[in-house]
């Protein structure tokens, strides 16, 4: 799955959230593992690094935007898989990390498809379609 090295990085990065959401782990320490075992560069591990932080950092305000965007849908009650991939999508969409945000959905989209269940990609592809759609002028 990881062909560009900022997926590589993106994944790691969801892996680490992931084990934290689910383990309690700490999420930095989880993260520098991973980059050590996945063999990251040090310019991916710094991305994933970004990532995660900005996530740890905003993490109250990128849940109120899931909130908002999926309202039928508690952000506690979605799988973690699910609602780490929208952490860090909507992190990269809002809290702009170079990505345009066409690619930072299509990212999100794959990861669901590698790491989600089936409905996954539909569901994250539609959350941050919405998400998307509030950043229109006029919104």
């Amino acid at each position: 799955m990881a062909t560009n090295p900022r997926r590589k990085a993106r994944v790691a990065a969801l892996q680490a959230l992931y084990e934290t959401d689910v383990s309690g782990h700490e999420t930095l320490a989880s993260l520098d593992r991973l980059c050590v075992e996945e063999n990251l560069t040090e310019a991916q591990a710094a991305f994933a690094r970004q990532l995660v932080e900005g996530v740890i950092e905003q993490r109250n305000a990128i849940d109120d935007v899931i909130r908002q965007a999926a309202p039928q849908w508690p952000v506690d009650q979605l799988s973690a898989i699910d609602r780490n991939i929208l952490r860090l999508a909507i992190r990269e969409i809002l809290m702009n990390n170079g990505a345009p945000i066409r690619a930072a959905i299509n990212e999100a989209v794959e990861l669901a498809k590698s790491f989600g269940s089936d409905n996954s990609a539909k569901f994250i592809n539609g959350v941050l379609g919405s998400v998307s759609l509030s950043l229109a002028p006029g919104n």
